[in-house]
């Protein structure tokens, strides 16, 4: 009786062909960052391979992660000039709006995917308007919100991605698109993101860290699942089309937990601090990288992610041709 898990490992073939959770590129989404200016390609220090790309160099990014097999991208936007609102995320002629607009007139196929928020077009690095007394006024980012998704929309983003966990954000998002002829475009809301210290090398590649305080007055506490799961249902109520999980590693129960709990496609974002910690191994030959990231990407989908946003996204392509999937 239980020689029968070790008689369906017995070959490669009946190893492949009793496997219970597969990844493929159709799970994969390739962050990016544009900027303004010509023939940028600005290395991040703490994530090694990622860059800062003007828009040229963005349009050749996304052909080669299309070639590779990549059907989506996530794009991030850095200004030249931030402001107290972030103006240039308000601005048909902003860098997303710019670069949206740019990749699909070169690659129409593939689906670009923008984010909504403000962290990185404010001076102060928060992620919506200040009060007073410095903190988020939530109904007034709510307003900007509404108007910076009608921009991306415009410039034609295939779907609209709110990160600042600001509460009643995706009804605002929603309603402001379902009332201006947009109600096609789909909403994947940063719907669980916690507060977390993996975002460290992000801020460096997104110019975005806060100026004062921090982001735990409106980003989720690590410690708290039930409160994470209600998050994403009161998105999903709201009308949000897919949901998220931010980090990914971390936080795989939560993934697994929600993953009981709604029918809606769910996304996981693998971020710049796991990205930069398993570079960082690669570089001082602690694990064998190949296999690690692989299995990484694997526990991703067994939790129960549809979709995974990697940095990592063309090495694992690269991996899955040469294992001939």
């Amino acid at each position: 009786m239980f020689k029968r898990f070790r008689r369906l490992r017995s070959s490669a073939a009946m190893h492949d062909l009793t496997t219970q959770t597969r990844l493929s590129k159709d799970d994969l989404i390739y962050p990016l960052f544009a900027v303004f200016g010509e023939g940028v390609r600005n290395e991040i220090a703490s994530m090694p391979n990622v860059f800062q790309l003007s828009i040229d160099e963005l349009v050749k990014e996304a052909r080669s992660a299309q070639s590779a097999g990549i059907k989506a991208i996530m794009l991030f936007g850095i200004p030249n000039v931030k402001d107290a609102i972030g103006s240039d995320a308000l601005s048909d002629r902003g860098i997303i709006a710019e670069a949206t607009k740019a990749l699909k007139k070169a690659a129409p196929d593939l689906l670009v995917f923008t984010d909504l928020c403000f962290c990185e077009y404010t001076d102060h690095g928060h992620c919506g308007v200040l009060d007073k007394q410095g903190r988020v006024d939530n109904d007034a980012t709510l307003e900007n919100l509404a108007k910076q998704a009608l921009i991306h929309a415009k410039a034609g983003s295939d779907c609209v991605c709110p990160s600042g966990m600001m509460d009643g954000m995706v009804g605002a998002i929603r309603a402001a698109l379902d009332e201006n002829g947009f109600e096609n475009l789909p909403i994947l809301s940063y719907s669980t993101k916690f507060a977390s210290a993996y975002y460290g090398p992000f801020r460096d590649a997104a110019q975005s860290a806060p100026s004062f305080g921090d982001r735990r007055g409106y980003q989720m506490n690590p410690a708290n699942a039930r409160e994470a799961i209600a998050e994403s249902l009161e998105d999903e109520a709201q009308g949000a089309d897919m949901l998220m999980i931010k980090p990914a590693l971390a936080y795989l129960d939560i993934t697994r937990t929600l993953r009981d709990q709604t029918n809606l496609p769910i996304a996981v974002y693998n971020v710049s601090g796991e990205y930069a910690m398993l570079k960082a191994a690669q570089k001082l030959g602690l694990i064998d990288y190949d296999r690690a990231l692989m299995e990484t990407m694997i526990a991703f989908k067994r939790a129960g992610a549809d979709m995974i946003i990697t940095y990592h996204a063309k090495e694992v392509c690269d991996l899955l041709d040469r294992s001939g999937q």
